[in-house]
């Protein structure tokens, strides 16, 4: 039986929670962390700001995010895989981030009034949803006006060279690392085909746009192979 894009992305995540973080820093050559923070100087999360961050995953960003609201802010992340949260509350518990809440829920249909936060992110999770317009308008609708959604995500290369050489990465030596490390080949291999089919960096400027985002911008790391997008709810 056929699966849908939404049923075997939340058995892949149900699968490969436990070496996600790991995985992460392997795949993307700690580059990840670089994209995040200069992500987030963009950003310029004020202090006593509320935030969402949807497909939260094990809460990296969450958590990044409640650091940067302070104490007196507010920051929600948001997954429909319950043994990514898992990990994400043991992160939070620990650091004993009392602004931060999870909330296992669905990116299609976000469980919250319109006009709610100051920021809006999703880092590596619109690859994942079935339907990418759908989740930008969502994040649309849940953002306040004059607030801002953003997306960091895997994109596609545009150098000549740097692309095929990204392209042979993810589709064979990427699957491998998670055979290796994660014992996942499958899921891993799943990962690169997302990461293939998702929109390139214009593309999905103009998905912001339909989404109803204005003052779309966006910005390319690592020769393109990610890339960040912002856009800003006027009214």
């Amino acid at each position: 039986m056929q699966q849908s894009k939404e049923e075997r992305v939340h058995h892949v995540f149900e699968k490969i929670y436990g070496n996600y973080d790991k995985m992460n820093s392997v795949i993307s050559f700690q580059q990840h962390l670089r994209w995040r923070k200069d992500t987030m100087k963009k950003m310029n999360v004020q202090k006593g700001s509320k935030a969402l961050d949807v497909c939260c995953g094990t809460a990296d960003w969450t958590i990044a995010l409640a650091e940067a609201v302070g104490e007196k802010g507010e920051v929600i992340g948001l997954d429909f895989s319950k043994n990514m949260l898992k990990i994400g509350e043991q992160k939070v518990k620990e650091m004993n981030l009392k602004q931060v809440k999870l909330v296992h829920g669905n990116a299609m249909e976000l469980p919250f009034p319109d006009n709610t936060f100051d920021n809006v992110t999703i880092g590596f999770g619109l690859r994942n949803v079935p339907d990418y317009l759908q989740v930008l308008k969502e994040m649309h609708r849940v953002v306040k006006p004059g607030g801002l959604a953003v997306c960091l995500e895997t994109s596609q290369p545009t150098m000549i060279g740097y692309k095929q050489a990204y392209y042979f990465y993810f589709r064979f030596i990427m699957p491998m690392f998670g055979k290796i490390f994660a014992k996942s080949y499958k899921e891993y291999s799943w990962l690169q085909e997302s990461a293939r089919d998702f929109p390139g960096m214009k593309e999905l400027a103009r998905m912001f746009e339909n989404a109803g985002f204005d003052q779309v911008s966006y910005k390319p790391y690592t020769g393109g192979v990610a890339a960040v997008h912002i856009g800003k709810k006027e009214k």
